[in-house]
């Protein structure tokens, strides 16, 4: 395993992805170590993740009973937007700065990683894996065998995926920012709803629900038993 591994997202070097939550009016880009480009499908406008749920957002907690879990939920848009729905929620994320704006706007919020012990383990209602983040870690196998771990026997995995169906591809990435600030190389994966599926299904996980709002992919999956 290369040291790329035991990295993080947008972690290291410059820190552009802490300083962009500061500054709340940056666009990060994710670029592939082994690419020179910086492609559009690519580009991250942190706002967005600082601001509420907007609709596409709030249609992911359509159906969900029980406690929700947001896996790498950044500043908590998610976690708010739960508990405004009177859903138990909480999030956790490896940023620090995450974590602490997180907290300061009254969330609840763990700085921790995933695959670390985690609270009510076995009795999630779902987890959640927006904003690209089933790229967690760089194997979206590994992370989806994590949380199937962390949800109830009734409990769902929902999410957000490439726009390209059959897009499997994992990779060592950097953030950067518009002024050149670059993160330290750290594993991840972009993955479409058809490998996802095609994963899940190894793994003990059916397909329950997809569909695609404002440009935006989702899938919900759920235990195929």
């Amino acid at each position: 395993m290369s040291d790329a591994a035991f990295a993080t997202f947008g972690s290291g070097g410059a820190e552009p992805y802490a300083r962009a939550l500061r500054l709340d009016d940056q666009v990060l880009y994710l670029r592939d170590v082994d690419s020179d480009s910086l492609t559009p499908s690519r580009a991250m406008d942190v706002s967005r993740w600082n601001d509420a749920a907007d609709a596409a957002d709030l249609g992911l907690l359509d159906g969900i009973r029980g406690a929700v879990l947001d896996i790498g939920c950044g500043p908590g848009r998610m976690v708010r937007a739960a508990m405004h729905q009177g859903l138990t929620a909480l999030g956790i994320d490896v940023s620090e700065t995450a974590v602490e704006i997180a907290r300061e706007s009254g969330l609840m919020v763990l700085n921790r990683s995933v695959f670390e012990r985690l609270p009510r383990e076995g009795m999630w209602g779902a987890a959640l894996l927006v904003d690209g983040n089933i790229g967690i870690g760089g194997d979206p196998s590994a992370l989806l065998e994590r949380c199937a771990e962390l949800i109830s026997a009734d409990g769902v995995i929902v999410v957000e995926v490439h726009a390209e169906p059959t897009r499997d591809h994992m990779y060592d990435g950097t953030v950067v920012d518009i002024s050149g600030h670059q993160s330290d190389a750290f594993p991840w994966a972009e993955i479409g709803v058809t490998a996802l599926v095609q994963r899940a299904l190894r793994i003990g996980l059916r397909l329950d629900q997809a569909w695609e709002t404002d440009g935006r992919f989702f899938c919900r999956l759920a235990n195929a038993v």
